[in-house]
């Protein structure tokens, strides 16, 4: 799954439009146009399409954060990472969504897929901790698809 996919199953799920992704991404400091937005959800295959980087995904899953739990205490933005993993990307909304490990169950649960509070906690811990896990497709994707009966 692309970056491009991700985000457009996201705009799906949390039911914004094409400016209010553009927003989301300008809190994080970077100007994004609805055009920009508009050529990220195309298809591959159609004319105008545009590959959504890590770097601008990253800023909008920080966006989404800062629109939802505010901007950081320190007052200092977020430095985007340049390669996202499942597990990042699943970390990020679990801040933005203010879920707790329940709540996380409770929305896999709505997309029919089982996954344990210890199997979850394993997605979120360091890659040098001895019981990490790297998050699969299907989990993100099972996810998002929770999220959306649950938005």
């Amino acid at each position: 799954m692309t970056n491009n996919d991700i985000l457009r199953r996201l705009r799906y799920a949390l039911n914004i439009n094409d400016s209010q992704v553009a927003e989301l991404i300008a809190r994080t400091g970077r100007k994004t146009t609805a055009d920009e937005v508009i050529n990220w959800m195309k298809r591959e295959d159609e004319s105008g399409y545009t590959e959504l980087t890590s770097i601008l995904f990253c800023r909008f899953l920080d966006g989404l954060i800062i629109d939802r739990r505010g901007p950081h205490p320190s007052g200092q933005q977020p430095q985007p990472l340049e390669f996202l993993s499942n597990n990042e990307i699943l970390k990020k909304l679990r801040i933005a969504l203010e879920l707790q490990a329940d709540d996380m169950v409770a929305i896999f649960q709505r997309a029919e897929f089982v996954v344990a509070k210890a199997e979850l906690s394993a997605f979120f811990r360091r890659p040098e901790h001895r019981n990490y896990r790297k998050c699969p497709e299907q989990v993100l994707k099972k996810f998002i698809k929770g999220l959306s009966t649950k938005v």
